[in-house]
């Protein structure tokens, strides 16, 4: 356990606390949990549950989270805890970030220090840490610990997000955080409301907030049939994110049935497709498909001569034409955070 960030004492005489570590700021009383399921009220002190007990450690590519425009074709090293502050129904790692719930409030994980991790990123020549697979505000005390380390040895740091994270602690992470990947799940609060038990508007001002920090932002929607993929959803995500920046990536992204979402096949190609000309026509500068390797749409296509610049496969970079962070072809400054040496 360690003494949680983000907490005030709302009832001296009750001992209840207000976690503001999200969007959620939970009123939590003694002997309970907020909505994460993993910083607990003790005696009117709110706990972490989860510093340091990582449930998973990946060596991943950094195209895996996805990021497409930050160091591309390096390794990128993964961790994370069980819990999570949503409670989406289709979430693909479930069993991590449903566990203590599922779990009659189990934490599992193995005890790691920053510094362990810190250097099992320099062993296996990760160029960056992400705090992925669940959402990382919920473990925020050691993802911040961690990212103080690696950026003093020259690691990045990386947010995988679904943006709920408050605007305090967003302003305390950013000095360290390079990059954050935020699911923009939808534009109705009737999806986050009925499918991930949260509320739209604080993901947009995460969005916003993080860019205005000097984040590197690329934004992620996964696309599912029924729920958000309507020409007018997929339009009014697209002029949001042209609204702060057109050259931020938008990722559309191929749903799976999974855990309590069954009841929809899997997205069909020609929907990212046409998801991917919506954000184009709009005018974004970079908009890729995913979860469907080979079916178009995973390359950086240049925005001055539209030569491809980087052609991918899954989460395999096959070839680069950038020079310094500019097209190889014409000379067109990317967006982006890129290394020196590519070529």
């Amino acid at each position: 356990m360690k003494r949680a960030d983000f907490q005030r004492v709302i009832d001296e005489k009750k001992k209840n606390v207000e976690c503001f570590l999200c969007a959620h700021n939970c009123h939590i009383k003694e002997g309970k949990r907020g909505i994460c399921q993993v910083r607990e009220n003790r005696e009117g002190v709110l706990y972490s549950l989860v510093y340091g007990r990582l449930i998973s450690q990946n060596v991943d590519p950094i195209e895996k989270k996805p990021l497409f425009h930050l160091l591309p074709g390096t390794l990128s090293y993964s961790i994370a805890t069980v819990g999570c502050n949503f409670r989406c129904s289709h979430c693909q790692n479930y069993d991590i970030s449903q566990y203590p719930r599922l779990h009659e409030g189990a934490i599992i994980g193995n005890d790691v220090t920053p510094e362990q991790v810190v250097s099992a990123a320099q062993e296996y020549g990760c160029q960056s840490i992400s705090y992925t697979y669940i959402e990382p505000t919920v473990f925020f005390e050691f993802a911040y610990e961690c990212a103080q380390l690696a950026h003093e040895r020259g690691i990045k740091n990386i947010f995988v997000s679904n943006g709920y994270t408050s605007p305090e602690a967003t302003k305390k992470i950013a000095p360290f955080l390079d990059g954050n990947n935020i699911d923009l799940k939808a534009f109705t609060d009737k999806f986050y409301r009925e499918v991930c038990g949260a509320k739209l508007a604080p993901v947009l001002e995460t969005i916003r907030r993080m860019k205005e920090l000097g984040v590197w932002v690329e934004v992620t929607t996964l696309v599912i049939p029924g729920w958000n993929d309507s020409d007018s959803e997929l339009e009014e995500i697209a002029q949001f994110i042209k609204g702060i920046d057109p050259e931020m990536p938008w990722h559309v992204t191929r749903f799976h049935p999974t855990f309590k979402m069954t009841d929809r096949s899997a997205t069909p190609a020609s929907t990212l497709q046409r998801a991917r000309q919506i954000g184009l026509s709009a005018g974004l500068k970079y908009v890729f498909v995913g979860n469907i390797p080979g079916e178009g749409g995973e390359n950086t296509i240049c925005p001055r001569c539209h030569e491809t610049i980087i052609t991918r496969m899954g989460f395999s970079i096959l070839s680069q034409n950038l020079d310094d962070g500019k097209c190889g072809n014409c000379g067109e400054a990317i967006a982006g955070i890129f290394p020196r040496s590519a070529a």
